[in-house]
């Protein structure tokens, strides 16, 4: 729901300190390719276009998409201008961003933005942009994107792996062949919504157990609620693991 909640006067609301601001989750992942930058998105909340200008994005690759939950697509719209900027880095033509995302969230996706990807839509200034089927991984400009299946209650979701780093939001288990597909990670972000047990995220205590589980090198906890005070959770978190707050940057081997 973000942090601070609509209506709400805890102490975490109403904190000072700007790492108790939480925007809904979204990543973004750069790199030089032959001297370009390159960048893909992960999600896009009701929160992108606040977090697009705040971090001066000019332009995507592409977008993956989790799974089709409001905080994580309602900002797909948001997409618009920086689509109508996408050209060809050599020749300058016009491109579609590509968007990755599993059925049963591209299913979504098409009929919530029904304007966007109907055939027939009449609309001339919607997103340009192609949607595609993720199964497995994808490889975008060098750098390959691994789906890792990712239980949020009874939902199967997405995590992604890039590189020595993977992304794990919106999960309350890791099956046993994702686990495998994230050996050797060393940057892990992960679900860590409140403290109190909850159905469909990992708790602060569970996620500290699928660290334990994992040995990464350094973990960031995200999707906090506003049960979460920053200073107070980190400064009882053990080694190596640390709370993610908007805006941080994190360097990762890809």
């Amino acid at each position: 729901m973000g942090v601070p909640t609509l209506g709400c006067d805890c102490r975490v609301c109403t904190s000072a300190d700007p790492r108790d601001r939480r925007l809904r989750p979204s990543i973004a992942i750069e790199w030089m390719q032959d001297g370009e930058q390159r960048r893909v998105i992960i999600d896009t909340g009701p929160d992108f276009r606040e977090q697009a200008l705040r971090e001066n994005i000019r332009h995507i690759d592409a977008v993956l998409y989790t799974h089709s939950h409001a905080d994580h697509i309602l900002g797909l719209d948001d997409l618009r201008p920086l689509t109508f900027l996408a050209k060809d880095r050599q020749t300058g033509e016009k491109l579609k961003v590509p968007l990755y995302a599993d059925d049963e969230t591209a299913q979504i996706l098409e009929r919530i933005f029904d304007y966007t990807f109907a055939p027939d839509s009449p609309y001339p200034n919607k997103a340009r942009v192609d949607l595609h089927r993720l199964t497995a991984h994808v490889d975008i400009a060098g750098v390959s994107f691994v789906r890792i299946p990712l239980l949020h209650g009874n939902l199967e979701v997405a995590g992604f792996r890039f590189g020595n780093a993977a992304y794990l939001t919106d999960m309350s288990s890791i099956p046993d062949a994702s686990m495998k597909l994230l050996e050797g990670v060393e940057v892990v972000i992960l679900d860590a919504l409140r403290k109190a047990h909850h159905p469909s995220h990992a708790s602060v205590g569970e996620a500290t157990e699928w660290v334990r589980k994992l040995k990464p090198r350094i973990a960031y906890f995200t999707h906090m609620s506003h049960d979460i005070l920053h200073a107070e959770t980190e400064s009882a978190l053990p080694a190596p693991i640390h709370l993610a707050y908007d805006g941080l940057r994190v360097p990762v081997l890809l």
